[in-house]
């Protein structure tokens, strides 16, 4: 994988590192009624953090089921409504961010060496996946795991910029 990649990849790491004193002093946070995929649901820290947490891990399987096939397109991937996406996010917002924040950044280091060993021919398999069709892994990881992980810092950042700052 390009170190372009790479780079985005810790930077969004970053990015969620250093909105960690916010969400510490946030804490505890209210739990949010609906963290499903509806429209009406409304995500909080702890829910973003849980699927972050769950999500790293979940897509770099489906890359190495991917990877494993003899032959693809390899079915691949899940959609919002996952019942098993939705009940680990249920049942780890409630866990400390400190553990969070540690399965964070493990499966981020995961994946920075597991990016680092692909080659052109792996980043070019296919999966399938059932909402968006064929991607290739690289496409997987840009959608998937940069931009997406990109997109929940960004997230907890209009989360955090709208409360009152301590003082």
């Amino acid at each position: 994988m390009s170190d372009d990649v790479t780079q985005r990849l810790e930077a969004a790491g970053h990015r969620l590192d250093e909105l960690r004193p916010g969400i510490d002093a946030g804490a505890p946070w209210t739990l949010a009624d609906r963290f499903d995929h509806d429209p009406e649901a409304s995500w909080g820290p702890m829910e973003l953090l849980a699927h972050v947490a769950e999500m790293l891990p979940y897509w770099l399987g489906e890359i190495e089921r991917i990877l494993a096939a003899p032959a693809g397109p390899v079915p691949f991937g899940r959609v919002g409504s996952d019942p098993v996406r939705i009940a680990l996010i249920g049942r780890d917002r409630t866990l400390p961010t400190a553990e969070l924040y540690v399965r964070i950044d493990s499966w981020l280091e995961r994946w920075a060496h597991r990016l680092a060993t692909l080659t052109p021919d792996q980043r070019s398999k296919a999966g399938l996946h059932p909402t968006l069709g064929e991607m290739t892994v690289e496409a997987i990881v840009e959608r998937m795991i940069v931009n997406h992980l990109g997109e929940h810092a960004a997230q907890l950042e209009a989360i955090l910029g709208g409360l009152p700052k301590p003082g």
